[in-house]
Protein backbone atom coordinates (compact mmCIF):
# COMPACT_ATOMS: atom_id res chain seq x y z
CA UNK A 1 0.00 0.00 0.00
CA UNK A 2 1.39 3.75 -0.88
CA UNK A 3 1.94 5.60 1.94
CA UNK A 4 2.16 8.93 0.49
CA UNK A 5 0.58 9.55 -2.45
CA UNK A 6 3.38 11.76 -4.71
CA UNK A 7 6.17 9.33 -3.33
CA UNK A 8 7.53 5.96 -4.35
CA UNK A 9 5.62 3.52 -2.81
CA UNK A 10 8.45 2.24 -1.37
CA UNK A 11 8.68 5.31 0.95
CA UNK A 12 6.94 5.25 4.33
CA UNK A 13 6.81 7.29 7.65
CA UNK A 14 9.27 7.00 9.85
CA UNK A 15 13.25 6.37 9.49
CA UNK A 16 14.08 5.60 5.27
CA UNK A 17 16.66 3.81 4.71
CA UNK A 18 17.89 1.31 1.47
CA UNK A 19 16.27 1.13 -1.56
CA UNK A 20 13.12 3.81 -0.02
CA UNK A 21 16.27 6.14 0.62
CA UNK A 22 17.42 5.97 -3.12
CA UNK A 23 13.76 5.98 -4.61
CA UNK A 24 13.17 9.37 -2.24
CA UNK A 25 16.09 10.98 -3.68
CA UNK A 26 15.41 10.07 -7.33
CA UNK A 27 11.76 11.61 -6.81
CA UNK A 28 13.60 14.62 -5.49
CA UNK A 29 16.16 14.92 -8.07
CA UNK A 30 13.41 14.09 -10.80
CA UNK A 31 10.31 16.34 -9.19
CA UNK A 32 12.53 19.50 -8.66
CA UNK A 33 13.13 19.86 -4.41
CA UNK A 34 15.80 19.39 -2.08
CA UNK A 35 15.66 17.73 1.72
CA UNK A 36 16.32 19.98 4.12
CA UNK A 37 19.67 18.84 6.07
CA UNK A 38 19.56 19.90 9.52
CA UNK A 39 22.29 19.78 12.32
CA UNK A 40 21.08 18.57 15.79
CA UNK A 41 21.97 18.55 19.57
CA UNK A 42 19.02 16.84 20.96
CA UNK A 43 16.30 16.04 21.24
CA UNK A 44 14.30 19.13 21.33
CA UNK A 45 16.35 20.33 17.53
CA UNK A 46 15.55 16.69 16.61
CA UNK A 47 11.68 16.96 17.34
CA UNK A 48 11.75 20.51 15.78
CA UNK A 49 12.83 18.89 12.82
CA UNK A 50 10.06 16.16 12.28
CA UNK A 51 7.46 19.04 13.19
CA UNK A 52 8.72 21.34 10.71
CA UNK A 53 8.10 18.48 8.16
CA UNK A 54 4.72 17.36 9.80
CA UNK A 55 4.07 21.26 8.68
CA UNK A 56 5.47 21.71 5.15
CA UNK A 57 4.33 18.15 4.44
CA UNK A 58 7.96 16.91 3.22
CA UNK A 59 10.99 14.86 4.11
CA UNK A 60 13.29 16.17 6.75
CA UNK A 61 17.17 14.85 7.00
CA UNK A 62 18.28 14.85 10.60
CA UNK A 63 21.79 15.22 10.62
CA UNK A 64 24.22 14.69 13.44
CA UNK A 65 27.76 15.63 14.23
CA UNK A 66 30.54 14.21 16.11
CA UNK A 67 30.44 16.93 18.49
CA UNK A 68 26.38 16.68 18.20
CA UNK A 69 26.77 13.15 19.25
CA UNK A 70 29.18 14.24 22.42
CA UNK A 71 26.84 16.43 23.39
CA UNK A 72 23.78 14.04 23.39
CA UNK A 73 25.94 11.57 25.74
CA UNK A 74 26.77 14.74 27.68
CA UNK A 75 29.86 16.86 27.81
CA UNK A 76 30.81 15.89 31.08
CA UNK A 77 31.73 12.37 29.69
CA UNK A 78 35.51 10.98 29.00
CA UNK A 79 35.35 11.04 24.98
CA UNK A 80 38.34 8.79 24.62
CA UNK A 81 38.60 6.94 21.24
CA UNK A 82 35.23 8.60 20.29
CA UNK A 83 33.16 6.92 23.12
CA UNK A 84 30.72 9.47 24.07
CA UNK A 85 30.29 10.55 20.53
CA UNK A 86 29.35 6.85 19.42
CA UNK A 87 26.89 6.76 22.21
CA UNK A 88 25.40 9.54 21.49
CA UNK A 89 24.76 9.66 18.01
CA UNK A 90 23.49 6.25 18.61
CA UNK A 91 21.46 7.36 21.42
CA UNK A 92 19.44 10.25 19.09
CA UNK A 93 19.16 7.83 16.53
CA UNK A 94 17.62 5.56 18.72
CA UNK A 95 14.96 8.35 19.89
CA UNK A 96 14.59 8.86 16.10
CA UNK A 97 13.49 5.45 14.99
CA UNK A 98 10.91 5.67 18.16
CA UNK A 99 9.07 8.67 17.53
CA UNK A 100 9.74 9.38 13.84
CA UNK A 101 6.73 7.50 12.49
CA UNK A 102 4.22 9.60 14.93
CA UNK A 103 5.07 12.79 12.76
CA UNK A 104 3.94 10.71 9.99
CA UNK A 105 6.52 12.20 7.49
CA UNK A 106 10.03 10.26 5.94
CA UNK A 107 12.87 10.99 8.49
CA UNK A 108 16.61 10.93 6.89
CA UNK A 109 19.14 9.68 9.53
CA UNK A 110 22.21 11.41 8.65
CA UNK A 111 25.67 11.85 9.51
CA UNK A 112 27.96 15.16 8.80
CA UNK A 113 31.82 15.69 7.84
CA UNK A 114 33.93 12.91 8.69
CA UNK A 115 37.30 13.55 8.13
CA UNK A 116 39.79 10.91 7.81
CA UNK A 117 41.06 11.01 11.48
CA UNK A 118 37.39 10.99 12.40
CA UNK A 119 36.73 7.24 10.61
CA UNK A 120 36.42 5.52 14.34
CA UNK A 121 33.47 7.45 15.25
CA UNK A 122 31.96 6.26 11.76
CA UNK A 123 33.13 3.17 12.41
CA UNK A 124 31.22 3.22 15.87
CA UNK A 125 28.08 3.68 14.20
CA UNK A 126 28.82 1.21 11.14
CA UNK A 127 28.87 -1.35 13.70
CA UNK A 128 25.65 -0.34 15.67
CA UNK A 129 23.97 -0.02 11.83
CA UNK A 130 25.16 -4.01 11.44
CA UNK A 131 23.56 -5.42 14.86
CA UNK A 132 20.88 -3.73 13.64
CA UNK A 133 20.35 -4.74 10.21
CA UNK A 134 21.07 -8.19 11.75
CA UNK A 135 17.60 -7.96 13.51
CA UNK A 136 15.50 -5.44 11.76
CA UNK A 137 16.78 -6.13 8.14
CA UNK A 138 17.21 -2.16 8.18
CA UNK A 139 20.99 -0.26 9.09
CA UNK A 140 20.28 1.69 12.08
CA UNK A 141 21.15 4.86 9.98
CA UNK A 142 20.34 6.12 6.52
CA UNK A 143 23.36 7.29 5.25
CA UNK A 144 26.81 8.91 6.04
CA UNK A 145 29.15 11.50 5.12
CA UNK A 146 33.02 10.95 4.65
CA UNK A 147 34.36 14.17 4.37
CA UNK A 148 37.96 13.18 2.57
CA UNK A 149 38.11 16.59 0.96
CA UNK A 150 41.76 17.62 2.82
CA UNK A 151 43.49 13.82 0.99
CA UNK A 152 44.63 13.62 -2.25
CA UNK A 153 41.46 13.10 -4.47
CA UNK A 154 42.72 9.30 -5.31
CA UNK A 155 43.02 8.54 -1.54
CA UNK A 156 39.79 10.57 -0.61
CA UNK A 157 37.69 8.37 -3.30
CA UNK A 158 39.20 5.06 -2.45
CA UNK A 159 38.47 5.54 1.10
CA UNK A 160 35.01 6.07 0.41
CA UNK A 161 34.98 3.33 -2.08
CA UNK A 162 36.36 0.78 0.72
CA UNK A 163 33.48 2.27 2.81
CA UNK A 164 30.13 2.19 0.42
CA UNK A 165 31.06 -1.80 0.28
CA UNK A 166 30.50 -1.82 3.81
CA UNK A 167 28.03 0.55 3.55
CA UNK A 168 26.19 -1.46 0.54
CA UNK A 169 25.98 -4.70 2.49
CA UNK A 170 23.43 -2.53 5.41
CA UNK A 171 21.85 -0.65 2.73
CA UNK A 172 23.38 2.72 3.74
CA UNK A 173 24.05 5.42 1.51
CA UNK A 174 27.45 7.31 1.19
CA UNK A 175 28.01 11.36 1.21
CA UNK A 176 31.18 12.15 -0.21
CA UNK A 177 32.79 15.76 -0.61
CA UNK A 178 35.44 16.94 -3.20
CA UNK A 179 36.72 20.38 -3.25
CA UNK A 180 36.39 22.26 0.24
CA UNK A 181 33.57 24.01 1.86
CA UNK A 182 34.97 27.02 3.41
CA UNK A 183 34.60 28.81 6.98
CA UNK A 184 34.27 26.61 10.26
CA UNK A 185 31.58 24.57 11.97
CA UNK A 186 31.44 21.75 14.45
CA UNK A 187 35.26 21.43 14.85
CA UNK A 188 35.79 21.56 11.33
CA UNK A 189 37.94 25.08 10.43
CA UNK A 190 38.51 25.78 6.39
CA UNK A 191 38.65 29.48 6.90
CA UNK A 192 42.41 30.13 5.62
CA UNK A 193 41.89 27.87 2.51
CA UNK A 194 42.60 28.71 -0.36
CA UNK A 195 39.89 30.24 -2.36
CA UNK A 196 40.53 28.15 -5.56
CA UNK A 197 40.30 24.84 -3.72
CA UNK A 198 36.31 26.13 -2.82
CA UNK A 199 34.98 24.80 -6.80
CA UNK A 200 35.24 21.36 -7.52
CA UNK A 201 35.88 20.31 -11.35
CA UNK A 202 34.11 18.15 -13.54
CA UNK A 203 36.82 15.69 -13.79
CA UNK A 204 36.96 15.24 -10.72
CA UNK A 205 33.13 14.47 -10.09
CA UNK A 206 33.54 12.10 -13.07
CA UNK A 207 36.17 10.10 -11.30
CA UNK A 208 34.46 9.74 -8.44
CA UNK A 209 31.35 8.48 -9.68
CA UNK A 210 33.06 6.17 -12.31
CA UNK A 211 34.73 4.59 -9.35
CA UNK A 212 32.03 4.61 -7.13
CA UNK A 213 29.84 3.09 -9.28
CA UNK A 214 31.83 0.00 -9.65
CA UNK A 215 30.66 -0.86 -6.09
CA UNK A 216 27.46 -3.45 -6.27
CA UNK A 217 24.57 -2.05 -4.55
CA UNK A 218 26.11 1.50 -4.10
CA UNK A 219 24.28 4.53 -3.53
CA UNK A 220 26.36 7.62 -2.84
CA UNK A 221 25.69 11.60 -3.09
CA UNK A 222 28.21 14.12 -4.03
CA UNK A 223 29.20 17.32 -2.48
CA UNK A 224 30.99 19.29 -5.24
CA UNK A 225 32.14 22.46 -3.96
CA UNK A 226 30.68 25.50 -5.74
CA UNK A 227 32.05 28.31 -3.49
CA UNK A 228 30.11 26.86 -0.35
CA UNK A 229 30.82 28.48 2.62
CA UNK A 230 29.56 27.39 6.25
CA UNK A 231 28.53 30.21 8.44
CA UNK A 232 26.29 33.73 7.49
CA UNK A 233 28.33 36.17 5.93
CA UNK A 234 28.02 39.78 5.15
CA UNK A 235 26.12 40.03 1.07
CA UNK A 236 29.49 40.04 -1.56
CA UNK A 237 31.34 37.60 0.76
CA UNK A 238 30.76 34.56 -0.50
CA UNK A 239 30.77 33.97 -4.23
CA UNK A 240 28.83 30.94 -5.36
CA UNK A 241 28.81 28.88 -8.64
CA UNK A 242 26.55 26.58 -9.28
CA UNK A 243 27.44 26.14 -12.78
CA UNK A 244 30.15 23.83 -11.51
CA UNK A 245 27.61 21.62 -11.41
CA UNK A 246 25.43 21.67 -14.44
CA UNK A 247 29.20 21.29 -16.19
CA UNK A 248 29.56 18.15 -13.84
CA UNK A 249 26.28 16.40 -15.20
CA UNK A 250 27.28 17.32 -18.60
CA UNK A 251 30.36 16.02 -18.05
CA UNK A 252 29.27 13.11 -16.82
CA UNK A 253 26.85 12.48 -19.02
CA UNK A 254 29.07 12.91 -22.23
CA UNK A 255 31.28 10.77 -20.97
CA UNK A 256 28.40 7.23 -19.87
CA UNK A 257 26.83 7.95 -23.24
CA UNK A 258 23.46 8.05 -21.07
CA UNK A 259 20.17 9.91 -21.40
CA UNK A 260 19.88 11.32 -18.30
CA UNK A 261 20.80 14.24 -17.92
CA UNK A 262 21.61 14.42 -14.05
CA UNK A 263 23.49 11.14 -13.77
CA UNK A 264 24.90 12.52 -10.36
CA UNK A 265 23.13 13.31 -6.87
CA UNK A 266 24.32 16.42 -5.73
CA UNK A 267 24.03 18.17 -1.98
CA UNK A 268 24.68 21.75 -0.66
CA UNK A 269 26.67 22.53 1.91
CA UNK A 270 26.72 26.01 3.98
CA UNK A 271 23.30 26.40 2.75
CA UNK A 272 22.43 28.97 5.27
CA UNK A 273 22.51 32.75 4.36
CA UNK A 274 22.40 31.56 0.66
CA UNK A 275 20.33 33.47 -1.68
CA UNK A 276 16.81 32.07 -2.55
CA UNK A 277 18.11 32.29 -6.22
CA UNK A 278 20.72 30.34 -5.51
CA UNK A 279 19.76 27.61 -3.98
CA UNK A 280 16.87 27.13 -6.26
CA UNK A 281 19.23 27.06 -9.71
CA UNK A 282 21.42 24.19 -8.17
CA UNK A 283 18.30 22.24 -7.38
CA UNK A 284 17.90 22.48 -10.87
CA UNK A 285 21.63 21.11 -11.37
CA UNK A 286 20.65 17.95 -9.34
CA UNK A 287 20.60 19.07 -5.73
CA UNK A 288 18.45 17.00 -3.63
CA UNK A 289 19.48 17.70 0.31
CA UNK A 290 20.72 21.33 1.28
CA UNK A 291 22.74 21.04 4.81
CA UNK A 292 21.08 24.19 7.12
CA UNK A 293 22.75 24.93 10.43
CA UNK A 294 23.47 27.89 11.04
CA UNK A 295 20.27 29.52 10.67
CA UNK A 296 18.66 27.16 12.31
CA UNK A 297 20.89 27.56 15.69
CA UNK A 298 19.92 31.03 15.83
CA UNK A 299 16.25 30.76 15.10
CA UNK A 300 16.46 28.43 18.07
CA UNK A 301 18.22 31.40 20.11
CA UNK A 302 15.74 33.30 19.17
CA UNK A 303 13.02 31.98 20.59
CA UNK A 304 14.43 31.09 23.66
CA UNK A 305 15.56 35.13 23.90
CA UNK A 306 12.06 36.00 22.87
CA UNK A 307 10.42 33.96 25.85
CA UNK A 308 13.17 35.33 28.39
CA UNK A 309 11.83 39.04 26.91
CA UNK A 310 8.41 38.40 26.86
CA UNK A 311 8.29 36.81 30.88
CA UNK A 312 11.24 38.75 32.20
CA UNK A 313 9.87 40.01 34.80
CA UNK A 314 8.39 36.60 36.23
CA UNK A 315 12.34 35.03 35.55
CA UNK A 316 13.97 36.93 38.26
CA UNK A 317 13.59 34.73 41.25
CA UNK A 318 11.43 32.05 41.99
CA UNK A 319 8.81 34.11 44.52
CA UNK A 320 7.57 37.48 43.66
CA UNK A 321 6.41 38.78 40.11
CA UNK A 322 4.22 42.07 38.70
CA UNK A 323 1.42 40.70 39.87
CA UNK A 324 2.58 40.59 43.54
CA UNK A 325 5.83 39.67 46.32
CA UNK A 326 4.11 36.37 47.27
CA UNK A 327 3.37 35.03 43.52
CA UNK A 328 5.08 32.15 42.46
CA UNK A 329 7.17 31.80 39.21
CA UNK A 330 7.42 27.98 38.41
CA UNK A 331 5.77 28.31 35.48
CA UNK A 332 7.57 30.16 33.94
CA UNK A 333 10.68 28.92 34.94
CA UNK A 334 10.21 25.59 33.49
CA UNK A 335 12.50 24.25 31.60
CA UNK A 336 9.92 22.79 29.06
CA UNK A 337 8.38 26.49 28.46
CA UNK A 338 11.84 28.19 26.57
CA UNK A 339 12.93 24.73 24.99
CA UNK A 340 9.41 24.44 23.53
CA UNK A 341 9.72 28.31 22.66
CA UNK A 342 13.31 27.34 21.10
CA UNK A 343 11.73 24.57 18.76
CA UNK A 344 8.83 26.35 17.44
CA UNK A 345 11.14 29.05 16.28
CA UNK A 346 13.08 26.84 15.20
CA UNK A 347 10.75 24.98 13.03
CA UNK A 348 8.91 27.89 11.40
CA UNK A 349 12.63 28.46 10.31
CA UNK A 350 12.34 25.40 8.41
CA UNK A 351 9.18 25.97 6.91
CA UNK A 352 10.86 29.04 5.07
CA UNK A 353 14.29 26.79 4.21
CA UNK A 354 11.46 23.95 3.02
CA UNK A 355 9.96 26.38 0.56
CA UNK A 356 12.89 27.53 -0.63
CA UNK A 357 13.99 23.81 -1.43
CA UNK A 358 10.28 23.56 -3.12
CA UNK A 359 10.16 21.05 -0.30
CA UNK A 360 6.60 21.95 0.39
CA UNK A 361 3.58 19.42 -0.08
CA UNK A 362 6.08 16.78 -1.62
CA UNK A 363 4.42 13.95 0.13
CA UNK A 364 0.56 14.27 -0.93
Amino acid sequence: MQAFAKLPATVKPGVVTGKALTDLLDNAKAQGYAIPGVNIVGSNSINACMEAAAKYGGPIMVTFSKGGGQFIAGKSVDNKNDQASIAGTIAGAKHVHEVAKLYGVPVVLHTDHCQKAWLPWIDGLLTASEEHFAKTGEPLFSSHMLDLSEEPLEENIAICKSYLEKFAKVGILLEFELGVTGGEEDGVDNSDVDSSRLYTQPEEVYYAYEQLAQVPGGAFTCAASFGNVHGVYAPGNVDLQPIILYNSQKYIQEKLGCEDDKPMKFVFHGGSGSSVEDIQYAIGAGVVKMNIDTDTQWAFWDGVRGYEAKYHDYLQGQIGNPEGPDKPNKKYYDPRLMLRAGEEAMAARLVKAAEDLKCVNVLN
